[in-house]
């Protein structure tokens, strides 16, 4: 096990340690964690933000094996190749990459996850979308490996992102989906992940889910364009009251379309101003790392 922690130990700087946590609390059922990332010169930090995710890029877009040969050497040469793993496209626009990206950063930062698979590695071809969970990462607890299958919505509309989350996650937890996804999951495990054994004995058929609902936490990531964060240039105590009051009213709006009390979610809400500058911001940096 220490090989896997040594990789994945040395995280990016924490971008949220001033005032970005609004919320979170792992007690409440489901869990939630709200995120300011806050401006700077009045203006909501973009560059900033974008710039964090990319520090993500190579661990996220690329198998364990890749990550593990990383040095200061050849650093730029891997950032490029993960790069290009997620995508060569001009049709960003409607892709669901950055939202997977966004998820990766959040869980891996705030919940001490590692990633299992990179499931933007294994595209079946260039620019194709991957079906399935958005993440699959592994908690290390006492009793054992905790599996986190991740749901994103990089959204500008926070309803829509509640309907349509509701919606796959009602698919995504049936029996017939979870073994399947664990057939896939398995196929695409690097046998040099130090973990790599004991998760597979973890998917085996041989289990019973009902026994492995147990050893599932549902990460579930939601954006969406923020009447508060459009409202202020500045983070003040009113600017945190007033969010959190807006974050609280999203989770409970969550929480009541819930029908299935039993599996275990983190709701993770992240206020945006506007996707789609976030979304050009990213792009620009993804481009000029693939060129």
């Amino acid at each position: 096990m220490s090989d896997a922690i040594n990789i994945f130990q040395n995280k990016p700087e924490d971008f949220f340690c001033n005032n970005g946590v609004i919320l979170h609390n792992i007690s409440l059922k489901p869990g939630i964690l709200g995120l300011n990332v806050g401006y700077e010169e009045s203006v909501w930090r973009y560059d900033e933000f974008a710039e964090y995710l990319i520090e993500w890029l190579p661990e996220f877009a690329l198998k364990y094996s890749d990550v593990k040969k990383i040095n200061y050497a050849n650093a730029r040469q891997f950032l490029k190749k993960a790069a290009k793993t997620v995508y060569q496209t001009d049709k960003y626009q409607n892709r669901g990459e950055f939202g997977e990206l966004i998820l990766h950063a959040l869980i891996r930062c705030f919940f001490n996850s590692q990633p299992a698979i990179s499931k933007i590695y294994y595209k079946t071809a260039a620019n194709d979308t991957i079906k399935g969970f958005d993440a699959v990462h592994v908690v290390e607890q006492s009793d054992g490996l905790e599996l986190w299958l991740g749901e994103a919505k990089f959204y500008k509309n926070i309803d829509q992102a509640i309907g349509d989350v509701i919606e796959e996650l009602q698919k995504h937890i049936q029996r017939d989906y979870l073994k399947d996804e664990f057939l896939l999951v398995e196929g695409k495990i690097d046998e040099q992940w130090p973990y790599a054994e004991e998760l597979k004995k973890l998917l085996s058929p041989r289990h019973s889910l009902d026994q492995l609902f147990t050893k599932i936490s549902f990460p579930v990531l939601l954006t969406y364009e923020s009447t508060v964060v459009k409202n202020y240039k500045a983070v003040s105590d009113e600017f945190i009251k007033n969010l959190t009051e807006e974050i609280l009213i999203h989770y409970n709006k969550f929480k009541g379309q819930l029908s299935n009390n039993s599996i275990k979610i983190h709701l993770i809400l992240l206020p945006l101003e506007y996707k789609q500058t976030l979304v050009n911001t990213l792009n620009l940096k993804l481009e000029g790392l693939q060129k």
